[in-house]
């Protein structure tokens, strides 16, 4: 068995990653704060977010911050966004000086509009050469059935990300480095927002040519937004981009789409989110991402109408309506920028 691996976060992606470590001969240790959650993972080898699924009988569970990432040299953070900085605080004191961190998670922090890895910093500030970001287009139902996927693992420190891409890559899970780290955070954050959107229109009755409009202007959006924020441009042509937008919005499995379609079809916020009972991320990145537009001057009309038909009571045919009239614009901007044109 090769060194000890703590997966902080019991969900649905958290023990998706657990498994995947686990497959790759890592002694995993997961750790959530649901004692049902980690009754079902050590006593029944399942996961209720993941039915169907039998577990290893050897991948456990515990409470207990402090028991999981005792001796671990990996740690990976894969708890909701609002949760993140609770949890950062919680393992202050608790690690090795040599454990890395890994977040998992996509989102930016209500409030702060800060990126995962900047609130792990933020709290962790000894560890901040030695935190970075995995993200990519993956749903967690496919990487428990060891289906292909890919994923990528940012950090500006190339021999670093290389020691996770080893930890991670497999014949069915491949994992690809980038420098970025801000791109890749803001790619696969953002992209929640346009899934919502997807999923509207899905509910409205629209077809394939509205879904296709929105992921292509979307991710003109998150580029946008990535570039004034420090990000490579290239970045979002990538996984964590284009990839990650597309599966979020037409995947079954996506859960941003899904609340979307909801809204789309007559429901409310608050209806929708009952009757998932699951967290859809798009809606407080939605929130954040508004603010961060506003803030910084970026023009983002399709997270501007989600805001709107999520927090304002727009009707979501109301916001479809004024995304089509808006003023005529050329497609590329850099295009439309040249004397020549």
């Amino acid at each position: 068995m090769k060194n000890k691996i703590a997966v902080i976060g019991g969900g649905s992606w958290g023990t998706a990653l657990a498994l995947q470590l686990h497959r790759n001969g890592y002694q995993v240790l997961i750790q959530d704060v649901s004692q049902e959650k980690v009754t079902e993972i050590n006593q029944e080898q399942r996961n209720s977010f993941l039915p169907n699924i039998k577990l290893p009988s050897d991948l456990k569970a515990t409470t207990d911050l402090k028991e999981a990432v005792k001796n671990a040299k990996l740690v990976v953070v894969v708890v909701p966004s609002h949760v993140m900085r609770t949890v950062a605080k919680g393992l202050k004191g608790l690690l090795n000086e040599d454990t890395i961190i890994v977040s998992a998670t996509k989102g930016l922090e209500e409030g702060t509009n800060l990126r995962m890895t900047q609130v792990l910093k933020a709290e962790l500030f000894d560890f901040e050469d030695r935190i970075l970001a995995l993200s990519g287009p993956t749903h967690a139902e496919e990487v428990v059935l060891d289906h292909p996927s890919t994923v990528v693992v940012a950090h500006r420190n190339k021999n670093l990300a290389q020691r996770v891409q080893d930890v991670f890559m497999s014949d069915k899970f491949r994992v690809y480095t980038n420098p970025d780290i801000v791109g890749v955070e803001l790619g696969a954050t953002v992209k929640n927002s346009i899934a919502i959107a997807a999923g509207i229109a899905d509910g409205l009755g629209y077809g394939d040519n509205a879904i296709s409009a929105l992921v292509t202007r979307g991710i003109t959006e998150i580029k946008r937004l990535g570039v004034e924020m420090g990000a490579k441009a290239m970045t979002f042509a990538g996984l964590t981009g284009l990839g990650d937008l597309v599966v979020t919005c037409t995947s079954q499995h996506s859960r941003n789409r899904r609340l979307g379609h909801k809204i789309g079809s007559g429901y409310t916020l608050e209806e929708a989110l009952d009757e998932m009972q699951m967290i859809a991320e798009g809606v407080k990145t939605t929130k954040a991402v508004y603010s961060l537009a506003q803030e910084l001057g970026v023009e983002m009309p399709i997270v501007n109408q989600v805001y709107q038909i999520l927090f304002a009571g727009k009707e979501p045919k109301e916001a479809v309506n004024d995304l089509m009239l808006r003023g005529k614009k050329h497609e590329i901007e850099a295009v439309a920028k040249m004397k020549a044109w």
